[in-house]
């Protein structure tokens, strides 16, 4: 089945909703914790209604479940992280942070498929750090937001790399069901330790305002609709096509958050210099891979 202009349209509406979580963040009154419970529990009732509707099998062997709900933990404290990133500085400095998930995928992956760390990806990591040097130097004032938004982003390369080897298992949908269950639970035992060590003014659960709208479309439509779509696409689209559009979540982000927030959004020259640095190199890591795929395998049949 051939792609249509339709279908990559619809990749960058998808990764147009990706960049908007950032500011759903902000726009929401309740701390990190609090947000991701709430936006971990409305996606696992929402994936669970999916199967109920398409009559699916959603059981998965006991050892894998424990498996499947752990990669869940790893993904509560990237967007435990994420959030806080964005509260603590801007939407900005969060989505600049974010930008390098692909350039610590390109070293976390061979750790973990034992192959070896290509030329090319270490010299655009230094690259992605001259970037971070870049905003580092202006914008010291964020430089604990930055800081966690790498976290974040290493954490993001981490389970990104796992549901890689977990989908030769099972459905992707299977696989979101378990780990948004198990990001649930993972904020949900962490919210004692935080009201006693962290929040002075303990767990905050309820909503003012407009929180549960907010809600309802950062576990709705940013979570369960977007993931639904992005693996339907998957059909007629190329994953190196997919990844590729990927990486321009964070121009998406910093452009909306511009929009949204408008003046409080706005930094230095210099931030936005770091932040291309940093995108120009995230956007070149899959062009570059795929040349150099081309090129062993014209190696291997012998064309020159």
């Amino acid at each position: 089945m051939t792609a249509s202009i339709k279908d990559y349209l619809m990749l960058h509406f998808i990764v147009l909703i990706w960049g908007f979580t950032a500011i759903l963040g902000l726009l929401i009154s309740l701390p990190s914790i609090e947000l991701v419970f709430y936006r971990t529990l409305i996606a696992t009732i929402g994936v669970a209604f999916l199967f109920l509707i398409k009559k699916k099998r959603l059981i998965i062997k006991p050892k894998d479940m424990i498996q499947v709900t752990g990669v869940g933990f790893i993904i509560a404290t990237h967007w435990i992280l994420f959030f806080w990133s964005a509260k603590v500085s801007t939407a900005s400095v969060c989505l600049a942070g974010m930008a390098t998930t692909s350039l610590w995928t390109a070293f976390v992956e061979p750790i973990f498929n034992k192959t070896k760390i290509k030329w090319y990806e270490v010299a655009l990591g230094l690259m992605v750090i001259s970037g971070l040097l870049v905003i580092f130097s202006f914008e010291g004032g964020y430089w604990l937001g930055l800081i966690m938004a790498l976290a974040s982003a290493l954490l993001a390369a981490v389970f990104s790399v796992i549901n890689g080897n977990l989908t030769q298992k099972y459905s992707p949908y299977q696989i979101t069901f378990y780990e948004m269950a198990g990001a649930c639970l993972c904020s949900a035992l962490f919210m004692p330790i935080y009201s006693l060590f962290v929040s002075e003014g303990g767990v905050k659960l309820n909503w003012e305002g407009y929180d549960w709208f907010w809600l309802l479309i950062l576990g709705g439509v940013c979570t369960v609709y977007a993931f639904s779509v992005s693996v339907e696409l998957m059909k007629r689209l190329s994953v190196f096509s997919i990844n590729l559009t990927i990486n321009l979540e964070p121009v998406y982000g910093i452009v909306l958050a511009v929009l949204v927030f408008g003046e409080s959004e706005k930094m230095t020259p210099e931030f936005y210099l770091g932040t291309a640095i940093i995108l120009v190199s995230v956007l070149s890591y899959p062009v570059l891979n795929y040349f150099n795929r081309r090129r062993k395998s014209k190696r291997m049949t012998g064309i020159s």
